[in-house]
């Protein structure tokens, strides 16, 4: 890459990869189309893309800085093998770590840490979400030191409870966000559109492409010069628009292998001034 070429971030689960129980598969078994396979767990496959979503991830990366963006932590990121050679700069823990060639970078840390003294600290908010849990609450985690999650069992799970913990979390400097079984509590300034700021500097300045689908991405993809959302997910079910915007007509793993076509056309239009218009 040359500089003031464009960096797209994406990210992972439900955008670009896919567990079985995400595909969302609305075709008879002929005709649905192959997977190829990313991620393993303790032995066993666990996350898809399609075979065209590599072939554009492929070419994507052929003309841009491609930049994995995820909540996921260094462990959880590691077991993810996405098509061609390992990515220059991926960000992990919701913005918390700058990857480059697969080791965090310090100074973005250090900076990271800095910018967190002003929110209550981790400790605060697990205890609190720890005394909050009942029988719904299956695992509760923290994560890269940074964050912590719960685990819930949806169906179970009381009504208003996750609005009473935003609203403690409030006043403290963190945010809570629902994304399928996991509850999310982050420090506010914990953001993926940091992380990619950052990395847009690093490569000279050029236009942000971004692709997430939750509601711990719409900073990155507010910040964005242009972004997609798949049809699904958080944002999807907020109604989240912006100008810049667009929306796949696909949801699950079709909506993946869509978003990234997307992202592949706009960017070969990508040029000067006229960034990334039409």
């Amino acid at each position: 890459m040359t500089p003031h070429d464009p960096v797209v971030c994406i990210d992972l689960d439900r955008t670009v990869i896919y567990s079985a129980a995400a595909l969302d598969l609305r075709v008879p078994d002929a005709d649905a189309p192959r997977l190829l396979c990313v991620e393993l767990y303790r032995g066993a496959p666990l996350s898809f893309m399609t075979e065209p979503a590599a072939t554009s991830l492929r070419a994507l990366r052929d003309i841009a800085t491609v930049v994995p963006t995820t909540t996921r932590t260094l462990d959880q990121l590691a077991r993810v093998h996405m098509p061609g050679p390992p990515a220059r700069y991926a960000i992990a823990g919701n913005g918390g770590l700058l990857l480059v060639d697969g080791v965090p970078d310090p100074d973005w840390t250090a900076a990271v840490r800095a910018r967190l003294t002003g929110c209550a600290p981790l400790a605060e908010v697990e205890s609190h979400l720890r005394a909050r849990g009942g029988t719904f609450v299956l695992t509760l985690r923290t994560a890269s030191d940074l964050f912590c999650y719960a685990v819930v069992d949806r169906a179970a799970l009381p009504d208003g409870w996750v609005d009473q913990l935003a609203a403690w979390c409030a006043p403290r400097g963190w945010t809570v966000s629902l994304q399928g079984r996991k509850v999310y509590a982050v420090p506010l300034p914990l953001t993926k559109s940091a992380a990619a700021a950052e990395v847009v500097d690093r490569c000279g300045g050029g236009p942000l492409l971004a692709a997430g689908d939750s509601l711990l991405d719409a900073d990155l993809l507010t910040v964005a010069d242009a972004a997609i959302r798949p049809a699904h997910g958080e944002l999807a079910d907020a109604g989240f628009t912006l100008d810049h915007l667009s929306v796949t007509r696909s949801s699950g793993v079709l909506a993946g292998e869509e978003l990234l076509e997307w992202l592949r056309v706009r960017t070969l239009r990508a040029s000067g001034s006229d960034v990334l218009a039409g």
